[in-house]
């Protein structure tokens, strides 16, 4: 019998097996991001020889792209028109993709990074959401404490943020996302707690009933849903314990929990356990792919290399009916 996660209207069926049916000799490693295409097709960026490995939503390879392009895939997010924005930390920059990897335009110079926790991009930028007027927010990252918006041309309108715990300052701002309002969500992971601000940067709301927020995937239109990647405890003292993930969170446009996905303990490779939430999408019958970055989430959690090989990377929960 598979593993039910959530409850009420939030309740989802795990793959047992994982997902993703790669060759063999293939592994994702680390899986940076997800994304979901036009006929839900996934799009898994990932830090294997492949970094960007296509599947049909049965998980079966319809192609990949990407070598020798990529330094560390991070984040993907799908624009409206149907192309790929495309994080990679490793090498500082922003590559604007056809669904093909086809590149039509590039931020950030590769390995030449803006000076540490100078606020000028980039220095491991980490991701990216789109206004309502095609403007372009990046996340940076993790030797920065910024986001920046750019203009549909790539200029930089304005950046926001500095290092800190107050409202609109970041400690590792990872994730970030935008509604058909304008309103800009940013998973600041390292202090706990998801910011909301205005299209100009005016920080409004900050929702702290989160643990180290990693991934997070905004449903389109106005309100929306929030699905958020916790990447859960790394310490020794609080690892494995209780309530505090890794594990997969709903929340409304207003941060209100509306469901919890995963099992006790939480972390581990069994069936709704997690290792490290880093990329989340949700596909058009609501299923939700998670991505994790599995090579390095297993020292954080066991402090060992002893990994399980192949090592999973990517889960499928697969949405239930109401009231089944």
């Amino acid at each position: 019998m598979s593993v039910v996660l959530g409850s009420g209207a939030f309740r989802y069926s795990v793959e047992e097996e994982g997902f993703g049916q790669i060759p063999p000799g293939w592994e994702f490693g680390d899986v940076g991001g997800v994304a979901v295409g036009p006929s839900d097709e996934v799009y898994v960026f990932n830090r294997g020889a492949h970094p960007m490995v296509v599947l049909d939503r049965d998980g079966a390879v319809l192609g990949s792209w990407g070598e020798g392009v990529f330094s560390r895939p991070h984040g993907v997010h799908l624009a409206p028109d149907n192309t790929l924005y495309l994080t990679d930390d490793g090498d500082h920059t922003v590559r604007h993709c056809t669904l093909d990897g086809k590149v039509l335009s590039q931020l950030g110079v590769p390995n030449e990074p803006a000076p540490f926790m100078s606020g000028r991009p980039f220095s491991r930028c980490t991701h990216t959401a789109l206004s309502p007027e095609g403007d372009l927010f990046v996340s940076d990252g993790y030797s920065n404490a910024r986001v920046h918006k750019f203009a549909p041309d790539g200029t930089l309108l304005f950046s926001f943020g500095e290092p800190g715990v107050g409202e609109g300052q970041f400690n590792l701002p990872h994730n970030i996302g935008c509604d058909a309002d304008g309103w800009v969500y940013v998973a600041d992971r390292e202090n706990h707690r998801i910011q909301v601000f205005d299209s100009n940067g005016r920080f409004e709301t900050q929702w702290h009933n989160v643990h180290r927020p990693s991934a997070l995937y905004t449903t389109p239109g106005r309100q929306p849903l929030c699905y958020v990647g916790e990447a859960g405890p790394i310490f020794e003292f609080s690892s494995g314990a209780p309530n505090l993930g890794p594990r997969v969170s709903i929340l409304s446009h207003t941060g209100e929990l509306l469901a919890r996905l995963c099992v006790e303990p939480s972390n581990g490779t069994a069936a709704g356990q997690f290792i490290s939430p880093h990329g989340i999408a949700v596909d058009s019958r609501g299923d939700i792919y998670v991505g994790e970055v599995a090579w390095t989430g297993w020292a954080n959690l066991f402090g060992n290399p002893d990994r399980p090989s192949p090592l999973r990377a990517l889960q499928k929960l697969v949405k239930l009916p109401d009231g089944s």
